[in-house]
């Protein structure tokens, strides 16, 4: 009886030596499996548009459908003259169906607004297509003097492209995971773990913004702006490194 109770002791004892042993050995794999880091890392470099859009629209007013439409057409061959001046053959334009509509007034009468129609408003909208960014820039500067002669003409201001922004984003992706494992590495410095392989990675907000756009950005949306010909490229990513 005593030689079991002794054989009985040892194996309990065994059992919770080697239970003991699992257990730490799987809380040591979950607190390491959670014990990680999160950083962001950013990177970025000026970019050049390479290609340019500006739409402009002809117009024209009358009385009736037809005389609004046949000074319609008026306009867009006067309009036609002056963009061919700048050097843009029919390649580089893309133009839009005409539309002649009810021209609306609002104008008072007595103590009331009313809104009347007077006559008609016929449009033409062109849009140019170039790579030829100093040619778009003459235009638009020219546009004004040929409104003050007396045409009728709707505008904006030319919008400015960058064609390879998926090339350009993959580089800034590499640079800017790069970018966040020397931040995760910096804090570091001031702890006693030591920095692990990635868990994860996210691509933030992608950003085509002013060359002289502050640092204001978020995480939420991206920018692409297309006022200015130089911009700057800008990748945020999202890394998880394990520690270790």
């Amino acid at each position: 009886m005593s030689r079991s109770v002794v054989v009985f002791g040892a194996l309990v004892a065994i059992g919770l030596i080697l239970g003991a042993f699992v257990l730490g050995y799987q809380a040591r794999n979950i607190g390491s499996g959670r014990s990680s880091i999160v950083v962001k890392g950013l990177a970025e470099k000026p970019v050049k548009a390479d290609n340019a859009e500006w739409q402009v629209t002809a117009k024209a007013f009358g009385q009736t459908f037809p005389e609004t439409l046949q000074k319609l057409r008026q306009e867009k061959a006067a309009l036609d003259g002056f963009i061919g001046r700048y050097g843009f053959g029919k390649s580089t334009l893309d133009e839009k169906a005409e539309t002649v509509e009810p021209n609306f007034v609002t104008r008072q009468e007595g103590d009331n607004m009313i809104t009347v129609q007077e006559g008609f408003v016929g449009r033409q909208t062109v849009v140019v297509t170039t790579g030829a960014l100093d040619k778009i820039i003459a235009a638009s500067k020219g546009v004004m003097d040929y409104k003050a002669s007396g045409h009728e003409l709707e505008y904006q201001e030319p919008r400015y492209l960058v064609s390879n922004l998926e090339d350009i984003k993959m580089s800034l992706i590499s640079a800017a995971t790069e970018n966040a494992k020397k931040r995760a590495e910096e804090f570091m410095k001031h702890s006693d773990a030591r920095l692990g392989a990635m868990r994860s990675a996210s691509q933030g907000a992608f950003y085509i913004l002013p060359n002289t756009a502050d640092a204001r950005t978020d995480d939420y949306g991206g920018t692409y702006d297309k006022s200015t010909i130089d911009k700057i490229a800008r990748v945020v990513v999202t890394v998880e490194f394990r520690l270790e």
